[in-house]
């Protein structure tokens, strides 16, 4: 049998070589066991076997091709991912060194700002610390300098008044005995002795001594042990409204029971000191005595009014339309008008209450003459430095 007719037909040039399938060999060459050798040479040399091996290759190339571009994609991605990788472990990096560098900076920042509350504190408490022993020594002061010399000043102004009332009762004889004109000494004679009657009678009343006067004295002691121990910020009018310390509270019930209502105290040497004490005195003969009761203030400045208006304002709850000749509280500058409005208030069966600021020098004779008044006493060396 001739291998040839076995051949299949050449495939035209278009159509694609396919390979040869089992079933495509016709069974007669499977049956053929004695095929010679030269028969398959020639089988495996035959242009169907060529094509099919031609066609393996080229795919086999093509996969190998596709293989390759798939590589070379995947080592662009990688690439690409490594670079991202690495771009954003540098900006990790970079904020760990920001964030690392802005603890570092809140750390400085918060040791500044507190060692500056630190400091501040010091201060503060070294202040406050000589704020405190400045009013001890201040308390220790005014405790000490006016202990002794407020008997001593008792003493001369009760020895001036004796003196003043004996030599006006010596002029007034004296006058009864001049040959002078009939007018000028009647008058003169009628007014002392009424003045003095009347201030006679006056002191009888307005005489503040426990001896005397039990019930008004344990009224006052009352009222001034409240305005030391229990003040009240918030009180009605004409009440103390500020703190009331112990050595205010010992000048008030010395111009009461010591001085009768009449007399001089020494001056705390702060303007805003004395207004508290006259403002203590004022509130309680403003409980006792009511709205019969005027206050006169007498200061030679208008300064220094002003620093009397707002003093007595703040101390007593007072507004303006209290202040004025004809309302409960009256300012002047000269004495003359106080001793005007004084005898005016005392015909009205009014109660004035004289107050003399440590600013005036000399006081005039004739304010003694009313049943209360309150002097402050300026400082002797003061005067003296102020006369040199």
């Amino acid at each position: 049998m001739n291998t040839e007719e076995y051949q299949a037909p050449q495939p035209n040039d278009d159509s694609s070589a396919q390979p040869i399938s089992q079933e495509a060999i016709p069974e007669s060459i499977e049956k053929e066991d004695n095929l010679p050798v030269s028969g398959v040479e020639k089988l495996s040399e035959s242009p169907i076997l060529d094509c099919y091996e031609t066609n393996s290759q080229q795919l086999h190339q093509n996969t190998i091709d596709e293989l390759e571009k798939a590589i070379i994609q995947l080592k662009q991605k990688k690439q690409e991912l490594t670079s991202e990788i690495a771009t954003l472990q540098a900006s990790s990096k970079n904020l760990k060194n920001e964030l690392d560098q802005s603890h570092i900076a809140m750390g400085k920042v918060m040791q500044e700002v507190l060692s500056q509350f630190e400091q501040r504190k010091q201060s503060l408490e070294i202040t406050v610390e000589q704020l405190e022993k400045r009013q001890e020594r201040v308390r220790n002061e005014m405790k000490t300098s006016f202990a002794g010399v407020s008997q001593d000043l008792a003493i001369r102004v009760q020895g001036f008044k004796d003196y003043l009332t004996g030599s006006l009762q010596d002029l007034a004889a004296a006058a009864e005995q001049l040959q002078l004109l009939p007018q000028i000494p009647a008058e003169i004679v009628k007014h002392t002795v009424k003045a003095s009657k009347s201030r006679e009678s006056q002191s009888e009343i307005l005489q503040f001594a426990p001896a005397q006067f039990e019930e008004t004295a344990k009224t006052i002691r009352h009222l001034i042990g409240q305005y030391c121990n229990h003040p009240d910020y918030y009180g009605p009018p004409w009440q103390l409204r500020r703190t009331f310390g112990t050595v205010h509270a010992e000048l008030a019930s010395y111009w009461f029971f010591k001085k009768g209502g009449r007399g001089t105290l020494k001056t705390t040497g702060n303007q805003l000191q004395n207004i508290l004490i006259a403002s203590a005195i004022i509130s309680v003969l403003y409980q006792l005595y009511g709205n019969r009761l005027r206050p006169l203030v007498l200061t030679n400045s208008p300064e220094r009014l002003g620093d009397w208006r707002r003093g007595l304002q703040d101390c007593l709850g007072i507004d303006r339309q209290d202040f004025g000749p004809d309302r409960g509280l009256a300012l002047f500058e000269r004495s003359e008008a106080v001793v005007q409005k004084a005898e005016k208030l005392q015909k009205a069966r009014q109660m004035p209450l004289i107050i003399i600021d440590d600013s005036e020098g000399q006081v005039s004779l004739s304010l003694l003459q009313f049943s209360l008044w309150l002097a402050f006493s300026a400082d002797i060396k003061v005067m003296r430095n102020f006369h040199d």
